[in-house]
């Protein structure tokens, strides 16, 4: 019996042996080097030099860290419920059985995500242009003039705009997915009760949306944080108005490659990752307590 417990042990960590040394290899191991590379600074005397936590001081006491953190901010404060908002819409939409071609409609809406980030930016990018894109054309055409999509006061909108065409059909098979586990006992039920679709949707369907939602959320949150993409590739558009530092990881990126700052890049970089993994566990944390209190 115990050769036999043995065995299975041993199958079972056979399984998990591949996971677990994609995950050393391509997390821990990264994340390790990223840490020890923080603390080291390489000067022009001396050579690189253990300096502890000074990159850190340095990153925490950052300006152009904090306006790229601010800037992420209001993006997922705005940006993030809209999204969910409209992916929310739509599951329940193809849900309701009263769309006369629902598998078109749900293609339709997910085909956006099967674009690439850089070609949906630079897509959009043309289509934003008042002298090259479409947004010109209208002007030309209408003789209207329209709002500069480019400019420092909408690209953050514009940007937005890109990412909520891009994802909504990717959180909407979340939704639509955790829609169609539902028990249809549960609507015979409420049909029995003299529920009719709205009640429904508000008593069965969104309480069992909640775990989809904070799953959809978190992505969302680390998606947000990692925004890189998108204002890269509209910084050739508008220079003057996507910087460096418009997100800290193009932050990051630039402090490395073009920078050569390596040590600090390294230190912005383990600072963003835990204030993503922070945002994640608040979001969680506040989501678990509404669902106790209810």
């Amino acid at each position: 019996m115990r050769r036999g417990a043995v065995r299975r042990n041993a199958t079972a960590h056979a399984f998990f042996l591949p996971f677990l040394a994609v995950f050393v290899i391509g997390i821990v191991a990264p994340l390790a080097y990223a840490i020890n590379l923080s603390l080291y600074q390489e000067k022009m005397i001396g050579g690189t030099t253990f300096t502890g936590l000074d990159n850190y001081r340095k990153a925490i006491q950052d300006s152009l860290f904090h306006a790229g953190l601010e800037r992420v901010a209001v993006f997922f404060a705005i940006q993030v419920p809209l999204m969910l908002g409209l992916a929310l819409l739509a599951a329940l939409a193809i849900d309701s059985g009263r769309l006369r071609a629902p598998g078109v409609f749900r293609i339709g809406i997910f085909v956006p995500y099967a674009v690439p980030g850089v070609v949906a930016a630079l897509m959009w990018g043309y289509i934003y242009g008042d002298r090259f894109g479409l947004a010109g054309e209208i002007e030309d055409l209408l003789g209207v003039d329209l709002p500069d999509f480019l400019s420092s006061g909408w690209m953050l909108a514009s940007i937005g705009n890109v990412v909520t065409w891009s994802y909504v059909g990717y959180n909407m098979l979340i939704f639509y997915a955790a829609l169609r586990a539902i028990p249809d006992e549960l609507y015979e039920a409420a049909e029995m009760d003299g529920a009719g679709r709205i009640r429904q949707a508000w008593s069965i369907k969104l309480p069992a949306l909640r775990p989809a939602l904070l799953l959809a959320t978190i992505f969302s949150v680390i998606g947000t944080f990692q925004l890189f993409n998108e204002p890269s590739v509209l910084q050739f558009m508008a220079p003057g108005v996507v910087t460096t530092n418009y997100t800290p990881n193009m932050y990051a990126f630039n402090l490395a490659f073009d920078g050569r700052q390596f040590n600090y890049s390294a230190a912005i970089a383990v600072l963003l990752g835990l204030t993503t993994v922070v945002v994640a566990y608040t979001v969680q944390l506040v989501t678990s307590r509404r669902e106790r209190l209810l």
